[in-house]
């Protein structure tokens, strides 16, 4: 009686064991404030977790109360969630990194963020140059028709624009012959960021304005660099992340332009649905 209780134990320590393994997912996430925030939020948006009440922008893993499976947070810099994508059962990515790596945020993600989000990609300039023709040169050339339908036949919605009356890509308040022959410089992330930025110096160019940008993989250099007054301009970044980098950080960057918006999606790693998430 002893061995066939014992192994009647053994048989549902199996059972239980497989169970709460089968139930524990894996999902890599950025690990900067904002953008975990924001991925956790993605979820709860779909019913997938649910937050506390008072959780927000700055969510973290330990703010989950309540979900169908365990989960188990890869907190991971955002530009490297791609790469940890095949060893973990999702991960949610930053749609500029995720086109970097191949991935279409429309066709492979399991879940996005609608055109509604929040999360608009801005164009910020060190505090006291946020009325210099400069930038407002640099705000036209961006808000113009040209960069808004480049945006739409380029991403097929992966990026869109939060332009709400684009321009010829010119401001009738700037001295543009005082700004021929000089150089604006920007720091920015590859894609889509600096594509659309090619865009603008074709505009730039016109009035004799060159547009020197600086590709940047990370999402602290761009800040740094503008901060410290080696670069005039930054578009690489929602306005939730530059508002909580100079809460953190001490810095003096002002946000004069927002550009687009980019839907962060879940994507499956060794997950090819939502099932093992209790959907």
């Amino acid at each position: 009686m002893k061995k066939i209780i014992a192994l009647l134990l053994a048989i549902i320590c199996v059972l239980t064991c497989s169970f709460a393994f089968a139930d524990k997912v894996t999902i890599a996430v950025p690990n900067d404030p904002t953008n975990e925030g924001r991925a956790l939020l993605l979820l709860q948006s779909n019913g997938l977790i649910k937050l506390k009440d008072d959780a927000g922008i700055t969510a973290t893993g330990a703010d989950i109360v309540e979900s169908a499976v365990e989960i188990e947070l890869y907190e991971v810099e955002a530009a490297m969630v791609p790469n940890v994508l095949a060893d973990v059962d999702y991960a949610i990515i930053n749609n500029n990194f995720a086109l970097d790596a191949g991935l279409n945020p429309v066709k492979d993600s399991l879940i996005k963020e609608g055109a509604d989000s929040p999360y608009s990609n801005v164009l910020s300039v060190k505090e006291g140059n946020e009325n210099s023709d400069a930038t407002k040169a640099l705000i036209a050339a961006l808000s113009s028709q040209k960069v808004a339908d480049y945006i739409a036949t380029t991403y097929d919605g992966a990026v869109i624009s939060t332009v709400e009356n684009p321009g010829d890509g010119y401001a009738e308040d700037v001295d543009y012959a005082a700004l021929a022959g000089t150089t604006i410089s920007v720091a920015a992330s590859p894609t889509p960021h600096a594509q659309i930025l090619a865009v603008a110096a074709e505009i730039l160019k016109e009035k004799d304005i060159t547009l020197d940008v600086i590709e940047f993989s990370d999402y602290v250099q761009p800040n740094e660099v503008v901060e410290a007054g080696e670069v005039f301009a930054n578009y690489f970044a929602h306005y939730p992340y530059q508002e909580n980098y100079n809460a953190e950080n001490g810095t003096h960057l002002v946000n004069v332009a927002p550009i687009h918006v980019e839907p962060m999606g879940l994507y499956g790693g060794r997950q090819s649905d939502l099932s093992a998430l209790g959907k």
